[in-house]
């Protein structure tokens, strides 16, 4: 993703974005948050292992109050997960509500199947595992679906995608409350665990192939050299052409007014 920052020389952000993670918290309800992310699971390109800190030297004005609400429906339970924000268990049906306490902030959402936990919050899950904890502090482990966010930003703008960059577990929407001002809302609604590629299929999802394969081409390490569109990345695009599909996918960055509160449905309909 990219936008045009009030900084002259922070263009062009769509690595690092394509992966935002920062440090502040998001409160869950009925939730308290530890502050303290635990960056070692953060994935290579986030704000907070490059760095950080560019968006509030940039003076950017601060918004009203967002809302993420965040929907099961889904036939199977999903754990849902945030950062900044914790976890919660959604059988089908459930909701869970994130209410931002600092507005200067970005993170993900992102929902996790097939999760054993214990009375402390500890366990595992087959897809978008988190350290091996209920409350999420760190990202989570690939194929994983992400609702990406950065809010108030150039001209108290938010900025938003679903992305696959991270492969894909669970058909995900992420959509505005309101179309005012909004671009559009992202879905990725397809099966893609059944049509993905052999070399790509991993248990309850589809892996990125940056996870696979680890070379430049695929994972944009180096971004000062080519690193475009590939088959695997035209493959996601072609069944999902709203999700962010790799690293530098920038035209599927969505902007909506700063304050605007949003949904995240797993399994729309």
């Amino acid at each position: 993703m990219s936008f045009f920052f009030c900084c002259k020389h922070l263009i062009f952000i769509s690595f690092i974005f394509s992966l935002l993670i920062n440090n502040q918290l998001i409160e869950a309800q009925l939730m308290e948050i530890d502050p303290n992310l635990d960056q070692s699971l953060l994935p290579f390109g986030s704000i907070a292992n490059s760095g950080g800190g560019f968006i509030k030297s940039c003076g950017i004005p601060r918004g009203n109050r967002p809302t993420f609400t965040v929907l099961n429906n889904c036939p199977y339970t999903v754990w849902a997960a945030a950062v900044p924000g914790g976890g919660r268990r959604l059988d089908n049906g459930d909701v869970w509500t994130l209410k931002l306490r600092n507005f200067d902030s970005s993170g993900r959402v992102w929902g996790r199947t097939n999760c054993n936990f214990d009375n402390s919050g500890r366990g595992k899950c087959q897809t978008g595992d988190c350290g091996g904890v209920l409350n999420c502090q760190g990202s989570g482990a690939p194929p994983v679906t992400l609702a990406e966010f950065a809010l108030s930003q150039f001209n108290n703008m938010d900025f938003l995608d679903i992305s696959l960059v991270d492969g894909f577990n669970i058909p995900t929407k992420f959509s505005p409350k309101t179309s005012y001002g909004c671009s559009r809302g992202a879905s990725c609604t397809a099966d893609i665990n059944q049509q993905c590629p052999k070399e790509l299929r991993a248990p309850g999802g589809c892996n990125n192939p940056c996870t696979v394969f680890k070379t430049n081409a695929y994972c944009c390490f180096d971004s000062t050299t080519t690193c475009g569109a590939t088959n695997y990345s035209r493959f996601f695009k072609s069944l999902c052409p709203d999700a962010y599909s790799y690293p530098l996918d920038d035209p599927s960055t969505l902007t909506c007014p700063g304050g605007t509160s949003y949904d995240i449905v797993f399994c729309p309909s």
